[in-house]
């Protein structure tokens, strides 16, 4: 069966229906609290397939948007996501590390999946499913306050007359830290500050896959490019730490930067800063892969940075919480761009 791009996933079987409501089948031949139902009943006798499959279609997204969910495991890096279930498929993204996918069905080892806007088969040695999934989804699920404009103004204080810190645009997801009287406070890049309530939906989510063309490049970009941003890439999922230069064990954003750029022989500060008067600084239309995004907070003091990826992406070290990731290039409003790599 092909997954319909419906932004529904069909049922497959009556009993993966019942997987979906996390129940068995003996339980509905008594006293059972049918899915969506909202009351108790007592069955006469157990339901048709029919039935079976409407309940589940009513339970269907009660954990996390997920019916059949699953979790890429791998220990570092990303598990390719291929338009066929073999090993010599074509690449149509990738699940970083603990990322989620709804498993429409498994077939000889493989497990062809939907997550976020990929869809197509990924090996079930690094998929964990089942139980196993839904216990690490527990640990992973981070809820976020989800913008709903554009130019959301993220504040220093709870206050319409505080400083403005940046601007994000529709849809950006910020880290949610509590729900006060109108306000929401949130973390950006480890920094609190505060979004109006009204102006954002508080949701939990667990990441997705990344599609390829998140990953692709354009035209005329030079290989030294496109081989540090695929080394940098490969590190996504791996902690952030104050002060660290690790990319496997941990590093802040300017140690992000230092050390990716350390494998290319160019040498930078540790300090965001200072990287923003390392290189040449140009213009947003004049990004490319490898280039430096830089973010600055209400006094105008820069105070993070990113690597420029294409596609509108930038790959950083965001925060202890979130660790290095992969986001919109204006999640937060830059304030300068930088050209480190002179080709």
């Amino acid at each position: 069966m092909r997954y319909k791009k419906s932004g529904k996933i069909a049922v497959l079987s009556a009993g993966m229906a019942l997987c979906m409501m996390g129940t068995s089948m003996q339980a509905f031949a008594s006293e059972s609290v049918l899915p969506g139902a909202g009351v108790t009943s007592v069955l006469e006798a157990r339901m048709t397939t029919e039935e079976y499959i409407k309940y589940a279609q009513e339970a269907q997204g009660a954990a996390w948007g997920y019916t059949n969910i699953g979790i890429a495991n791998v220990e570092s890096g990303n598990l390719n996501v291929r338009e066929e279930p073999s090993t010599t498929g074509k690449l149509v993204g990738k699940m970083p590390k603990d990322s989620a996918c709804e498993v429409v069905e498994e077939v000889d080892g493989w497990a062809h999946i939907v997550s976020g806007e990929v869809e197509g088969y990924v090996s079930l040695e690094f998929l964990l499913t089942g139980p196993d999934a839904k216990l690490k989804a527990n640990d992973l699920v981070r809820t976020v306050a989800v913008a709903k404009v554009d130019g959301l103004n993220v504040r220093d204080e709870a206050n319409t007359d505080s400083a403005v810190l940046t601007q994000v645009p529709n849809g950006a997801e910020l880290e949610w830290l509590e729900t006060l009287e109108g306000w929401v406070k949130v973390s950006i890049d480890g920094q609190e500050a505060y979004v109006a309530e009204e102006y954002v939906t508080v949701e939990e989510k667990l990441d997705t896959a990344i599609t390829m063309t998140e990953l692709l490049y354009g035209v005329g970009v030079s290989d030294v490019r496109v081989d540090l941003v695929e080394y940098a890439k490969q590190f996504v999922g791996n902690p952030y730490v104050w002060g660290g230069t690790s990319l496997t064990k941990g590093a802040d954003c300017s140690g992000f930067v230092l050390s990716v750029y350390k494998k290319f022989g160019v040498k930078l500060p540790h300090y965001s800063g200072a990287q923003a008067n390392s290189g040449t600084k140009i213009s947003s239309s004049d990004l490319q892969p490898g280039d430096l995004v830089f973010y600055a907070n209400s006094s105008g003091t820069i105070n993070h940075v990113a690597i420029y990826i294409g596609g509108g992406r930038v790959v950083h070290a965001s925060s202890p919480t979130q660790g290095i990731r992969i986001d919109k290039y204006n999640y937060r409003t830059p304030c300068k761009y930088v050209k480190i790599l002179q080709d």
